[in-house]
């Protein structure tokens, strides 16, 4: 597996523990007083404060930048469910041709990811500059691998907002 891969892999977990929050918020039906709810709305303020001061955005561009990413995080987020779905789709009695048209809509599920990102690469160096796009897409890497660390290791508080 290649380290983009295996980013990508750690960046979607993240994400998905992200995404998850409202959904556990609603199901504990106390509008994230839930203990999970709580820690899933931590971990998105954590990732927030931690994107924020790794990029040092300002509070001009925060205000013009969390809306445009948090439309991109949306969409990313749902190709990747499409693209889980999809690989968790095969089976034993499946056809040959039946597997090979699953994969074929994995790789293009994948290629739609990519071509979200460049997309987006574009549009957020309209509101921030492009070193910090940079560090934007590493804060994220960086971000996904305090929690696989945290959630493996302690299990305990969020990332630390700081540059470790």
């Amino acid at each position: 597996m290649s380290v983009f891969s295996m980013m990508f892999r750690m960046l979607s977990l993240a994400v998905l523990l992200l995404a998850a929050a409202p959904a556990v918020q609603a199901q504990d039906g106390q509008g994230g007083g839930g203990r999970k709810g709580q820690r899933l709305g931590q971990l998105e303020n954590a990732k927030i404060a931690f994107i924020t001061n790794r990029v040092s955005l300002t509070q001009d561009q925060a205000q013009k930048f969390w809306p445009l990413y948090n439309e991109f995080a949306a969409k990313r987020r749902e190709l990747n469910r499409n693209g889980r779905l999809l690989r968790r789709d095969i089976t034993e009695g499946m056809t040959d041709q039946q597997i090979r048209d699953t994969f074929t809509q994995s790789f293009a599920s994948r290629q739609q990811e990519l071509n979200l990102e460049k997309d987006y690469f574009d549009k957020f160096q309209k509101v921030i500059s492009l070193r910090q796009v940079a560090q934007l897409f590493q804060a994220e890497r960086d971000f996904t691998k305090e929690v696989i660390k945290r959630v493996a290791g302690v299990g305990g508080a969020a990332p630390a907002t700081g540059t470790d």
